[in-house]
């Protein structure tokens, strides 16, 4: 007869239970700014393209929207910093070990020629004649390509920064989530073309919103379904319903891009949605951040797994 094991295995919990990780301090801003720093890159892509074809609205459009939440996603990123000098001490020192030091040159790669093509765009009319006028007028062009060879980058690296974290949801999902955030930028970039577009210019934007919802909603269902206990981060509680919401506006957004080939009406409210399924995604992949620091199962049981598949157990 085998001895019965006297000791129970033992299960873990933590100290009084108290979560084993810090939540992130971040506030809103952050999630605001991973949003409009995708829309920003989306725009400058869809803009760059809608100029090499001979769109002059959506190429008008898109460029004014890549510089305007640029401008927003700076300012909401100095303000959750405190102090403005902050970003600039991050200019000090190149590490390509750091996806934040990455990021940040990135961003100030991008920026020049997002900001030329924007304000070309935006010069009044009677001063386009003039010196500077004519001067923005020829470097519009190179500067929109410009920005568009750096904007997979941009609407990508703040995943790769999220992932690098010590957060389980954001860390167990460091393959999944540059997909989830370059696929929602091009859905938001898309959705803002299709707003301000006129259905006969808009083909571009109404495709890159399919493509580019098709990319978020996919690796989406991966992260639902493959992290394992970390899932439930995402599947659950108020992550669970931002991304819900995100999903069907989404998906609508995308069946109303291909539904609104003639209709103005349609294709505005699909891109209003597009834009507004892109921005919960982003709480919602926070929030789940957010909540799996404050169960310890997220962090221990992880572990303990990967410790059990290295040691053959």
């Amino acid at each position: 007869m085998k001895e019965q094991v006297a000791v129970p295995k033992a299960e873990f919990r933590s100290y009084y239970g108290r979560p084993v990780l810090k939540p992130p301090v971040w506030e809103w801003k952050i999630p605001a700014y991973l949003f409009t720093g995708g829309l920003s890159a989306g725009s400058a892509l869809l803009g760059a393209g809608a100029d090499l074809t001979g769109r002059p609205v959506l190429r008008r459009a898109s460029r004014a929207g890549a510089l305007g939440a640029l401008a927003a996603s700076m300012y909401l990123l100095v303000a959750d910093l405190g102090r403005p000098e902050r970003f600039l001490h991050m200019l000090r020192v190149a590490k390509p070990s750091s996806p934040m030091s990455v990021g940040t040159w990135i961003l100030v790669a991008y920026g020049p020629g997002a900001g030329v093509a924007g304000v070309a765009e935006l010069v009044p009319r009677r001063w386009r004649g003039t010196l500077p006028g004519r001067l923005l007028g020829r470097l519009a062009r190179p500067a929109g390509l410009s920005a568009a060879a750096f904007a997979p980058g941009v609407a990508s690296y703040t995943a790769v920064l999220l992932s690098q974290t010590a957060v389980p949801a954001w860390q167990s999902a460091h393959r999944q989530l540059p997909f989830v955030f370059t696929g929602s930028a091009a859905a938001s970039g898309a959705g803002w073309g299709m707003v301000w577009a006129p259905v006969a210019e808009a083909g571009p934007a109404r495709r890159l919103a399919v493509l580019g919802a098709a990319a978020e909603l996919m690796a989406s269902k991966v992260v639902d379904q493959r992290l394992g206990l970390v899932s439930q981060a995402y599947t659950t509680g108020k992550a669970h319903r931002l991304r819900k919401w995100s999903e069907y506006l989404t998906l609508g957004g995308a069946a109303g891009a291909l539904a609104g080939r003639r209709s103005r009406a349609v294709q505005v409210v699909s891109g209003l949605a597009l834009l507004a399924g892109s921005a919960l995604q982003r709480f919602g992949v926070f929030e789940a951040g957010v909540e799996s620091t404050k169960d310890p199962r997220y962090v221990v049981v992880p572990q303990r797994d990967a410790i059990n598949r290295a040691s053959g157990r």
